[in-house]
């Protein structure tokens, strides 16, 4: 097993330390195509359910695609917002949830649940390891993505099924995440919900149990 040096170790710290949800984006300037292609590169060395690989992602470049995915969050963020009451709808109507109109790369994430890849394994009483593997996935994209610099904001007050209908996605896909992509306006250590006082963050590690 390859180990690493101590001064590595401290690095990928800071790299997780640093990731952060992106909402900010420089909308004037493009992420390069090589760039983008190197990081997402990073998904093909993620973990899955049987070897299954079954991430499959769509770039979202039209005006026409982007619109009716704008439309999806705006219509579902303004449902998500009658939910709450008081001071929570105050703060909640002022966060800035979504980068959808800014970013230059928009990325849709499925899950194709029906893939033969793998022939099943681990997926038969767990089916939903293979979201979780699309999960992991992602999660080596945005720490990739951030190593070079790149921010990710996660979209997640969204439609699904209408994304996905949207986005004329193969049947059996499901979506997992829409990520918008970019260069960040600034960068911070603090998430942008702490910083709003939406909520804080627990000491790590706090609710292990033992049995």
């Amino acid at each position: 097993m390859k180990e690493f040096p101590a001064e590595f170790c401290e690095q990928l710290h800071d790299l997780m330390s640093w990731r952060r949800d992106v909402r900010h984006f420089q909308a004037d300037r493009p992420v390069p195509d090589e760039l983008l292609e190197k990081v997402l590169e990073a998904i093909r060395l993620a973990p899955s359910v049987g070897l299954s690989e079954p991430w499959r992602l769509i770039s979202v470049k039209s005006p026409e695609a982007r619109a009716k995915t704008l439309a999806n969050f705006e219509a579902a963020n303004e449902q998500a917002l009658q939910g709450y009451s008081g001071e929570r709808a105050k703060i909640y109507a002022g966060l800035k949830l979504s980068g959808m109109r800014d970013a230059p790369v928009q990325l849709a994430v499925f899950c194709d649940d029906g893939t033969d890849k793998g022939a099943g394994l681990g997926a038969g009483t767990m089916p939903e390891a293979r979201r979780y593997s699309v999960v992991s996935a992602i999660m080596n994209f945005w720490l990739a993505a951030r190593a070079h610099g790149l921010g990710v904001g996660w979209v997640s007050i969204l439609d699904p099924a209408q994304v996905a209908a949207d986005l004329e996605a193969p049947e059996g896909w499901a979506l997992v995440a829409y990520l918008c992509v970019g260069w960040p306006v600034e960068t911070s250590q603090t998430p942008e919900l702490e910083k709003a006082k939406w909520e804080e963050r627990d000491p790590l590690l706090a609710d292990i149990e033992e049995r």
